[in-house]
């Protein structure tokens, strides 16, 4: 024999009666079907109840619907001849309800003993038409099976009558057999009910009371999830779990089953499992003993409750005294508070316990009134009320056997920005509960999700401010390799906003990158920079990053700020990196505190991996000797174009049309674009360097830097034939010029050289970069990284390299 439970959802509608009748039809065992009210049926009822108790008329237009929902439901499901008949059954019911309610609002009153009678009728309702609609199927009625204490609106089960009266009527039995759930009576037969949910728990007294083969809870779920779905997309069905695990999971707002359900079939030993009505061939979760659970994962799911109210008391005059935490917990007892978390620190001498907000009130008195002598003295001197939280738990046998389970949860709860503000542990390890701002809930469960290994993929999100030719590539490169970062690395990364100089587009669940440009022309808000940092702060995803892909000044101010909101930051604008020590050394504390990243490779060699390699080198224990460099990569084409038909003016436009050059090429003949980038790696090797610390040599006369960029291009072919003539004495000595950074002895300079053809940097071709370190371990041949130093397609590149070390994979 099994017992099948069916909930509002799966009874909600004719058709899903239909389904449930199909379900049935494939049992092979007899069966006992407990079915709730349908869908919402029983908030109407007491919402009727309600509004008759405080003497508003309104109560009619929910009876109104609670008949037509019924009749309706039988027209779709009976044979024209069959349908009086159940409703005039049905009737003798809807009339019965409607009485009680109309008495309620006579005489202006509503007892936990009306209530308890009047909130049973649905499922009275439901049994019935469902019994005549399931052929050959017996309707029994589980108030006179299941007897209570008289505790209207909170009874407890008699098991020892129960049970004797359930075995008496179900001793020759076979078959289908419907019974009502959630009703029960007392003694003398007076209605009771088993709580909201309590469908479930007839279930379970039933199987525990006949020993049946198992418990199947139908819902409208495939089973216990791991998350819930509607925050975490990527939660999924949990297969197996223990009594204990699915009891912890369901306390904690897990609503696929009511708590109580778990402990008659657990002192049996009888299996449930959960299914989906809509869905019966999914193979649902299966509820069973421990030993049966595997050690797969340390964890088997993550749970919530929201509007939680954390109500602290302290004071010096707690420590050591025996009955406190008896005072307390036995005054929010008698107010009926219910305490949801509770931590302690080992001092004693505070006391923090999480509750519903609702009873936050009946609370805070009950505490005042309690220790008036105390807080008289001053030995409590402080009750703190926070409100507007949430507690979140992990759930999961196997935690006793893994190490390192709570130092890994903080930490990367600590690194995306989150703060716990309290704690909770069993020492049976089975469950781990902490308390959060409300706001932060979805950034904890996704986090959480992740980092224990529920999620097959890490997922960045990734913020990007420049859509040029940099950020254009970048997206393009995102786009082609993401079906492979997906498969073969397990990595998701998702543009969950995007912004140029005109338009800014958010999508929490995602902007697809082949159609971003149509959707910010179309969807898009008006961008502003301070906009766009609020819209990241205030959207709070974890795994954020913001990847600045502009040489916007302005933009380099938001880092500090979007760091402290443990927002990583990977940029191809150079301006805070080379911006002033105190600036540059407190983006690099802020990132390191806040446990992001703070990366900007792109800034020198493009998409070469210099900064890399001399972190590599540096965190190593080596020490930066020397550098010396050809950082430009458009000073470096315009030295290799430079000819005696190529000259200097015409490389120039040649550098600005391919792209090696900015739209205005004095930036880069200044010299100033090499120095931040010398500074940079001096930065990096451990050095305390500002821009006045560079001697910059400029081989353009600084006239030229004056005026408009057209004033330039006019002018500046005015050095063709000097230049010209230096180059040829230059090649007639087997000399060539090359733009050169260096640093040595503390000291650091930048300017034109010449160089003999065996140097290193004589084979520079193109837009080529090279650098070379000299350190204690590179001492007599340097070390050498060299490649194209330049383009937009390369330094996307880089950036993107960057975005993917932020992820760890």
């Amino acid at each position: 024999m099994k017992v099948l439970k069916f909930g509002g959802t799966s009874v909600g509608s004719a058709e899903n009666i239909q389904r449930v009748k199909e379900i049935l039809k494939g049992q092979t065992d007899d069966v006992i079907v407990v079915v709730s009210a349908l869908g919402g049926i029983t908030d109407k009822i007491l919402s009727a109840a309600k509004m008759a108790a405080i003497g508003t008329g309104y109560f009619q237009a929910e009876l109104t619907e609670i008949n037509t929902r019924h009749y309706e439901t039988i027209e779709k499901l009976f044979v024209a001849e069959k349908q009086a008949d159940i409703k005039a059954k049905t009737t003798i019911l809807l009339e019965e309800l409607e009485r009680i309610i109309q008495g309620v609002s006579l005489i202006g009153e509503l007892t936990p003993k009306t209530l308890d009678k009047i909130g049973g009728f649905g499922e009275r309702l439901s049994s019935l038409i469902i019994s005549e609609y399931i052929p050959e199927s017996k309707w029994f009625d589980s108030s006179k099976l299941i007897k209570t204490n008289s505790n209207f609106g909170k009874a407890t089960v008699d098991f020892g009558q129960t049970n004797q009266l359930i075995q008496t009527a179900f001793a020759s039995f076979s078959g289908i057999a419907i019974v009502p759930g959630f009703i029960s009576s007392n003694e003398v037969g007076e209605y009771t009910t088993l709580g909201r949910g309590g469908s479930d728990y007839t279930g379970a007294i039933l199987a525990a009371a006949l020993d049946v083969a198992s418990l199947e809870i139908w819902t409208d779920v495939n089973g216990f999830m791991t998350a819930d779905p509607r925050v975490i997309s990527k939660a999924y069905t949990i297969k197996m779990l223990s009594y204990s695990e699915a009891m912890e999971l369901s306390h904690f707002g897990a609503k696929v089953i009511y708590p109580p359900t778990i402990l008659p079939v657990y002192k049996k030993g009888i299996p449930v499992l959960i299914k989906n009505t809509m869905d019966p061939e999914n193979e649902g979760t299966l509820i069973t003993d421990s030993k049966h659970n595997g050690k797969d994962l340390p964890i088997k799911g993550i749970s919530s409750i929201s509007n939680i109210t954390l109500i602290t008391i302290q004071g010096l005059g707690m420590v050591g005294v025996t009955g406190i935490s008896s005072r307390l917990f036995g005054a929010l007892a008698r107010q009926n508070v219910n305490v949801i978390l509770i931590s302690q620190a080992s001092s004693e001498n505070s006391i923090s316990f999480a509750i519903d907000s609702s009873s936050s009130s009946k609370a805070e008195a009950a505490i005042q009134q309690e220790f008036d002598r105390e807080i008289q003295l001053d030995q409590i001197n402080k009750i703190t009320i926070e409100e507007n939280l949430a507690i979140v738990a992990i759930v999961g046998e196997n935690m006793k056997h893994a190490t390192g389970i709570a130092g890994k949860l903080f930490n990367t709860i600590g690194k995306n920005g989150i703060n716990i503000i309290a704690i909770a542990q069993g020492a049976s390890e089975l469950n781990i509960s902490w308390v959060v701002k409300i706001s932060d809930l979805r950034k904890t469960l996704n986090v959480v999700h992740e980092s224990f290994f529920l999620s097959e993929n890490v997922e960045l999100n990734v913020f990007l401010l420049g859509i040029g030719l940099v950020g254009g590539n970048l997206l393009e490169q995102i786009k082609q390799q993401q079906p492979k970062l997906l498969k073969e690395k397990h990595l998701k990364i998702k543009l969950a906003g995007v912004a140029n100089s005109k338009k800014m587009l958010f999508n929490r669940e995602g902007i697809d990158i082949a159609t971003f440009r149509e959707k910010m022309t179309t969807e898009g808000q008006q961008s502003s920079l301070e906009n766009f940092k609020n819209e990241i702060i205030g959207l709070n995803m974890y795994n954020s990053i913001f990847v600045d892909c502009t040489a916007n000044d302005q933009a380099a101010g938001l880092y500090a700020e979007l760091l402290n909101a443990n927002v990583s930051i990977v940029t191809a604008n150079k301006v805070a990196a080379s911006s002033d020590y105190e600036n540059y050394a407190l983006l690099k504390k802020t990132a390191k505190r806040k446990g992001v990243k703070f990366l900007f490779e792109t800034n020198v060699g493009a998409g070469l991996p210099i900064i890399t390699t001399l972190n590599d080198l540096v965190n190593s224990g080596d020490t930066i000797v020397k550098i010396e460099a050809v950082l430009s990569g458009t000073l470096n084409f315009i030295f290799n174009t430079i000819s005696d038909t190529v000259p200097l003016s015409q490389t120039i436009r040649m550098a600005k049309d391919q792209g090696f050059a900015e739209p205005d090429p004095r930036i880069d003949l200044s010299g100033v674009d090499v120095a931040r980038k010398l500074l940079i790696l001096v930065r990096e090797s451990g050095y305390q360097f500002d821009m006045k610390d560079i001697k910059i040599n400029t081989f353009i006369p600084e006239k030229y830097f004056e005026g408009s960029v057209d004033d330039f291009w006019k002018n500046i072919p005015e050095m063709d034939a000097e230049f010209e003539a230096n180059r040829k004495k230059l090649t007639a000595k087997g000399l060539l010029w090359r733009f050169v950074a260096k640093f040595e002895d503390g000291k650091a300079e930048i300017g034109l050289q010449q160089i003999e053809a065996n140097h290193p940097f004589a084979d520079l071709q193109g837009s080529n970069n090279l650098v070379m370190f000299n350190t204690e371990r590179y001492l007599e041949f340097p070390m050498i990284i060299k490649g194209y130093g330049a383009g937009a397609a390369v330094t996307a590149a880089g950036v993107f390299a960057d975005i993917i070390r932020v992820s760890n994979i």
